[in-house]
């Protein structure tokens, strides 16, 4: 039987120390892959997300990328654009632009932007925003196994691409004091079309971050569990807060993955005077090499 190889990196997200963000599974060279292939080896490496390195088909695009988790195809998140971005600049890639990217995706073009200390940043894109309705409210909190939500910044359904309830709590102490019932709770976020929840609650102003951020994967595309860190829903919570009048200034940092031993770590910026919200973060290669397809 015939066998090639293709180059591989295995990356972890929002993060500069190795095994502390999310990982991320990079395969190069992925045209001759069929969707089939692409998910078989995506339910392989068994992390959250795998990404396939494709010929971009929009002349602007610097590259472009298919997103796979587990059980299926997304056509955005965020920590597979961060970690997808390093992957390329690493084999020596040259931006068509300095100091910016143009990923290709399921959601069209992502724009990214070099930030301090070697990181990148994604540009947030479009978000339908779907409040929850206002009677599943305890629902909500029974299923969070909470009474610390923060009903004056309404539950909120957010699609950039990847849906998330975005939730927020009092402190951040709640935030990881939340013992959620899956069940109840895919009841919940099924009314604004989504599988998954992003809570967030605000650190004291000494505290390690802006915000702590917790997201639970209830099925579907997403998977099930938690997620160490998480690009597009930090994103969600970004645009909210927006929306909702409760941005904490021009930029704020969020840290996420604490109840996993994780310590990921997210900056936002809101730049005005073009409208764009830039989440961004720290990526570090941890496997490099090739991987053996049939």
């Amino acid at each position: 039987m015939t066998t090639r190889t293709v180059r591989f990196k295995q990356v972890d997200v929002f993060t500069a120390v190795p095994f502390k963000g999310n990982p991320l599974a990079v395969v190069f060279d992925a045209d001759d892959l069929d969707d089939a292939q692409m998910q078989a080896i995506a339910r392989w490496t068994n992390l959250s997300e795998t990404t396939f390195l494709v010929k971009p088909t929009d002349p602007a695009a610097d590259y472009h990328v298919r997103i796979f988790t587990t059980d299926g195809e997304l056509p955005f998140a965020g920590h597979p654009t961060l970690g997808t971005a390093h992957a390329v600049l690493e084999t020596g890639y040259q931006p068509k632009t300095p100091g910016k990217l143009l990923q290709q995706c399921g959601v069209g073009l992502v724009e990214l932007s070099a930030i301090d200390g070697g990181a990148w940043a994604f540009a947030a894109p479009p978000a339908r925003v779907t409040p929850l309705p206002a009677d599943l409210y305890d629902t909500l909190s029974q299923a969070l196994g909470t009474d610390a939500i923060d009903f004056s910044a309404a539950p909120c359904g957010v699609n950039n691409g990847t849906a998330w309830l975005v939730v927020r709590v009092t402190s951040a102490q709640a935030c990881l004091a939340i013992t959620a019932d899956p069940t109840a709770l895919a009841r919940v976020v099924a009314a604004v079309d989504t599988h998954g929840i992003a809570v967030y609650g605000p650190h004291a102003a000494s505290g390690p971050a802006t915000f702590e951020v917790r997201c639970l994967m209830l099925g579907g595309n997403l998977g099930a569990g938690e997620d160490p860190v998480t690009g597009s829903a930090n994103a969600a919570i970004a645009g909210l807060l927006s929306t909702q009048q409760r941005r904490p200034g021009l930029a704020y940092t969020a840290r996420q993955g604490t109840v996993l031993g994780r310590a990921g770590q997210i900056s936002v910026r809101y730049d005005d005077a073009s409208g764009k919200t830039w989440v961004g973060g720290s990526t570090v290669t941890i496997v490099d090499g090739t991987f053996r397809l049939p």
